[in-house]
Formats: structure tokens, C-alpha cells, sequence
């Protein structure tokens, strides 16, 4: 029974990891998500169905758009492969349990987020309030309005402490820091994993993103480095570990 929620969850995932690559490229653009269809950028040849199916569809066909044979990206099948794999993951850590649809729609932010600020270094205003939204609304069905008021709180704090680093940072180095959009996913972090999960969720995405960034930086020196990834990667690896301010103090004692 689990290992076919799983292969489910793994499926829907890829289904919706291929809508969440559109989200990714279309909204930073002002582009709309519906209109053009999904279509070959070289020869704007129309994508089937079978054209459409996550993963497979670039097995069956080599990579190539099937008209005018240019090379499709790999990140299409790449991210389309991690959302499935982030679906069970959040199924193996929280169940079918109501937390995992909290779980689910904030791995699929995340997703979302690292395709859109690799590409164009934006975090989408529009994507952070439709999500920053249904995730309200889900912790208050879910756990009611005590605690959705108080994730609120921790969401106000943690956006208040990025701002403050972010004007640390302009100080320091006498240039952005980081963007704005940084800053505003904090609320969200701290919405959804609590203030202090938030703030370390910065420090593992540093830890994360540091050996990556130092090589990026060693090849291309003038290159600009989007925080959203790391931050994206810390956040999602403390929540699939449903890590909490208890297990910080249990470490220390």
C-alpha cells in the first residue's frame, strides 16, 4: 500500500513539477501560464500529449523536439524527476497526515522558486502571495486560527530579521546584498517552519550553497549568484526533517 502511494505521489509530482517549470519561466516574464500552449521555443511547434508526458517524453525522444530535432534542456526533465522525488519524500516524513498537504504545496513553492531566480534572479511577488495564501489557509483549517495567527507571527519576524541582514549586508559590502524576494520568502518560512526554523533554514542554505557558489565564482567572477536556490534547498531539507526548535535545544543539552 505505501509503495504504491508512493509511485503516485512520484507520478502527480512529475505532472506537476512540468506545470511548475512553466510557473518558473512564464511569470518572472509577465508571460501568462495558459497562453501560448506549452510549445518547442525553436520552432513553436505545438507539444501533443505524448509530447507532454513528464520524464518519458524526453526518454522516447532522445531529447529532441520531435519537429525540428533541437536539443531540449535538461532541466525540464530534471525538475519534472525532483518534484516526484520531493512529493514522497514529504510522504515518507509526514504520512497521509493533513500536515502533508502543507508539506506538498510548500516543496511545490520551493520548485517554483528555484527555476524562476536561476533563470531571471526574480522571486515572483505574485507566486509568494498566491502561495503565502493557500498555505494561511491550509494551517488554519488544519490547526485552526490560534495557530495560524501565530505562524503569522513567526512569518512577521523572520521577514523582519532577513530585512535587517539584508541592510547589514548593503552596508558591508556597499551593494544589494540580496533581493527582495529573499526577504519576502522568509515570511513564509517562518509561516510554515516557526521563526527560529526560518532563520537557521538562512544558514543551512549558506552551508549549502557555499562550495557551489565558490566554484561559480572561481569560473565566472562576475557572475551573480541568486540566493533563492539555497534558501529554497535549506528550508526544504529542514522540513522534510520536521526539524524543530526542540531537537536545537535536545542537540546542546
Amino acid at each position: 500500500m505505501e509503495i504504491a502511494i508512493g509511485i503516485f505521489l512520484f507520478v502527480i509530482g512529475t505532472i506537476f513539477g512540468s506545470f511548475y517549470n512553466v510557473v518558473g519561466y512564464r511569470i518572472p516574464k509577465g508571460e501568462s501560464i495558459v497562453y501560448p500552449p506549452s510549445h518547442c521555443t525553436n520552432c513553436n511547434h505545438k507539444l501533443t500529449f505524448f509530447e507532454l508526458i513528464p520524464v518519458l517524453s524526453y526518454i522516447f525522444q532522445k531529447g529532441k523536439c520531435k519537429h525540428c530535432h533541437q536539443k531540449i534542456s535538461l532541466f525540464y526533465p530534471f525538475f519534472e524527476t525532483i518534484t516526484g522525488i520531493l512529493f514522497v519524500l514529504s510522504y515518507i516524513s509526514y504520512g497521509l497526515t493533513p500536515e502533508l498537504i502543507i508539506a506538498l504545496t510548500f516543496v511545490s513553492l520551493m520548485v517554483i522558486i528555484v527555476v524562476s531566480d536561476y533563470h531571471y534572479l526574480i522571486i515572483s511577488d505574485g507566486v509568494l502571495i498566491t502561495f503565502g495564501i493557500l498555505l494561511f489557509l491550509e494551517i488554519l483549517i488544519i490547526n485552526g486560527l490560534n495557530t495560524a495567527l501565530y505562524s503569522l507571527l513567526n512569518g512577521l519576524l523572520a521577514f523582519l530579521t532577513m530585512f535587517l541582514l539584508k541592510k547589514f549586508g548593503d552596508f558591508l559590502f556597499k551593494k544589494e546584498s540580496m533581493g527582495g524576494g529573499d526577504i519576502k520568502l522568509l515570511f513564509i518560512f517562518g509561516m510554515v517552519l516557526s521563526y527560529p526554523i526560518a532563520i537557521l533554514s538562512i544558514f543551512t542554505g549558506s552551508l549549502i550553497g557555499l562550495p557551489i557558489a565558490l566554484l561559480i565564482l572561481y569560473k565566472k567572477k562576475d557572475h551573480v549568484i541568486p540566493f533563492g536556490p539555497f534558501l529554497a534547498s535549506g528550508a526544504t531539507l529542514l522540513l522534510l526533517l520536521q526539524f524543530n526548535l526542540e531537537m536545537i535545544i535536545n542537540f546542546y543539552n
